[in-house]
């Protein structure tokens, strides 16, 4: 896996709103209040993608992760997952929702929920209110105990 660091961004970034378009992802509420995004920076000082958290009460909301299609294939997607969160600093639970890649996160330690057991902070963000449509995975990251 190449290593990657993350730079903090906007969400009005040009650079993030051109990948998450081009990814066909949602950008409508990337400048609102709650998110932080992240633009990944591989060891060769590239950039290879960009991520986002967006906090729901003690919860967050994983979003935007996308690579760029010039550096795929390289490990990057778990590497830039991984770093994010990584980086958190809260004890609650991780969510992300998604229509295409479920297998992709699933190998990173989450696992699929249903809707009613997603806390109601979560449910009310417009990414899942909204924007995402009521036929998208939800996901739950799934910790270890220790």
């Amino acid at each position: 896996m190449s290593a990657i660091r993350l730079e903090p961004i906007a969400g009005s970034d040009l650079g993030l709103k051109v990948a998450l378009t081009n990814a066909h992802l949602p950008t409508d509420d990337i400048e609102d209040e709650g998110r932080t995004f992240f633009k990944a920076v591989s060891a060769d000082g590239r950039i290879a993608g960009f991520s986002g958290i967006e906090r729901c009460g003690g919860d967050c909301l994983l979003r935007s992760v996308v690579v760029l299609p010039d550096r795929r294939d390289e490990g990057l997607g778990r590497a830039v997952v991984e770093e994010t969160l990584a980086n958190l600093d809260h004890a609650g639970d991780i969510f992300l929702a998604t229509t295409s890649a479920a297998s992709f996160f699933a190998n990173i330690g989450f696992a699929e929920v249903q809707r009613a057991s997603v806390p109601a902070a979560v449910l009310a963000t417009r990414q899942l209110s909204s924007i995402c449509p009521s036929s998208a995975t939800i996901m739950k990251l799934i910790t270890p105990s220790t």
